[in-house]
């Protein structure tokens, strides 16, 4: 795949079409500065009520921006023409809680039985730290966030169950208060840090070896500050070992036209 710019990236329509285009592919932490950005999963319709109460159950991970109507693939509340088939960089196709294909489309997989939910996600807020004069690092190297799956239960509804998944962006000291006060507001993308410091206390054991996403040393004057992920209804879906599920790749998520001011916080 070719390059492509942040320029071209710097709306969620443009990064739609690109990803409708095969034009781009990866992660979008740090594109379309000022839009939403969500997690998606997919659901059959049994399941999509165990689910829904799921997502409201443990809100602070899986913060519900929009749910589709049963086999309709549009989130009008999202963007004119927000396709959950053709609108994700990647997506994870799961059966009985395995992982059975990566793809870049649903044409072929789609039905009128599947319900889609978009779920808040963190990159979200990143170019508001950024611009508040707190760097984030995946943002500059234009990687993934690294994310790892707690010791920390979620609360189970129905079949759904299994970790807290974090996200961790390193920080300095001096920034953390700043970090704290800018997205504890935002609620909807899963609002102020959960966890900083010592990772053992989230039964992470090894900080270079994230479960998702790309490693992220730390410098000797940082700390590690961890946020709620979205990857959590990811890993209740395997958890529940539904007959059939499709999730955003970790880090590919859907980019809408919303902007960060229309959340309403």
């Amino acid at each position: 795949m070719a390059s492509i710019s942040l320029a071209e990236l710097s709306t969620g329509q443009l990064v739609r079409r690109a990803v409708r285009d095969g034009r781009f592919s990866g992660s979008t932490g740090g594109v379309a500065a000022g839009y939403v950005q969500a997690n998606l999963t997919i659901v059959p319709a049994a399941y999509a009520q165990d689910f829904r109460a799921f997502c409201e159950a443990n809100a602070k991970p899986c913060p519900v921006l929009a749910i589709g109507e049963p086999g309709a693939p549009l989130l009008p509340t999202l963007g004119q023409d927000v396709d959950v088939r053709t609108d994700v960089p990647r997506y994870l196709v799961f059966e009985h809680g395995i992982e059975v294909a990566r793809v870049s489309s649903l044409m072929s997989l789609w039905s009128d039985d599947l319900v889609a939910f978009a779920l808040g996600c963190s990159f979200t807020f990143d170019h508001i730290l950024v611009s508040a004069g707190v760097p984030v690092r995946h943002v500059s190297r234009r990687s993934n966030v690294a994310m790892w799956r707690t010791t920390i239960p979620t609360t189970p509804v129905g079949p759904f169950h299994g970790p807290l998944v974090v996200s961790m962006r390193p920080m300095k000291q001096q920034d953390l208060e700043r970090a704290v006060r800018i997205t504890e507001v935002l609620p909807t993308v899963h609002g102020a840090p959960i966890h900083w410091g010592n990772a053992v206390t989230l039964g992470i054991a090894d900080l270079s070896k994230p479960d998702y996403g790309d490693p992220m040393q730390l410098e000797p004057d940082e700390l590690p500050v961890f946020w709620a992920c979205g990857v959590t209804a990811q890993v209740a879906v395997q958890h529940a070992r539904i007959p059939f599920a499709i999730t955003h790749s970790p880090g590919c998520m859907l980019v809408t036209d919303r902007s960060i001011g229309e959340l309403g916080q």
